[in-house]
């Protein structure tokens, strides 16, 4: 199964400058707690802006440089790249490699095969047409300077899960959707 995973505001906004707009500590567990265990696939910009891998997950970044090196990162040059690497280690067989390899990574056995995208913008863009699953954090706020958005998400019209919630007076909920 194939999920993105992602912080937005109504207006779809996700970033500026290469950062999130958002800094929601409740978010952040969350993130953690959903993505944990899985293979998270991201491009060159969000990795370089969280600035290494994430613990606990194998880390896939995608970009066009084919010298590219992130150390504990396994890195691709396409979505498609990166889908059949993640897949690859969901097997059953690739358990003991993948547990003694990038980093220690100890998949969730029981979990449903899930292979998260968390971003950036270009590759939420190429991932939404092929995503099962949508777990978003939607921020009552539509910041107007933003110059990263999340794509139209308007086909997942199934909400399985939303909890409302706020931080310091903003408002928030998280949602999960599918087709």
């Amino acid at each position: 199964m194939i999920s993105i995973i992602c912080i937005i505001g109504q207006n779809r906004a996700i970033g500026k400058d290469n950062k999130l707009i958002w800094h929601i500590p409740d978010d952040l567990k969350h993130f953690k707690k959903i993505t944990f265990g899985h293979p998270v696939i991201m491009g060159r910009k969000t990795f370089e802006s969280i600035g290494k891998p994430l613990p606990d997950r194998l880390n896939i970044v995608i970009t066009r440089d084919k010298n590219y090196e992130a150390e504990g990162c396994y890195i691709c040059h396409s979505l498609d790249e990166a889908l059949e690497y993640a897949e690859s280690t969901l097997s059953p067989f690739a358990y003991p490699a993948f547990m003694a390899g990038e980093g220690g990574v100890k998949p969730r056995i029981s979990a449903p095969h899930e292979i998260f995208i968390i971003g950036g913008g270009e590759i939420y863009r190429q991932a939404i047409p092929l995503a099962d699953k949508l777990y978003l954090t939607i921020v009552e706020d539509s910041p107007e300077d933003a110059d990263t958005f999340f794509p139209d998400y308007s086909e997942f019209k199934n909400i399985i899960n939303e909890e409302s919630r706020e931080y310091n007076g903003l408002r928030y909920k998280f949602a999960e959707l599918t087709r």
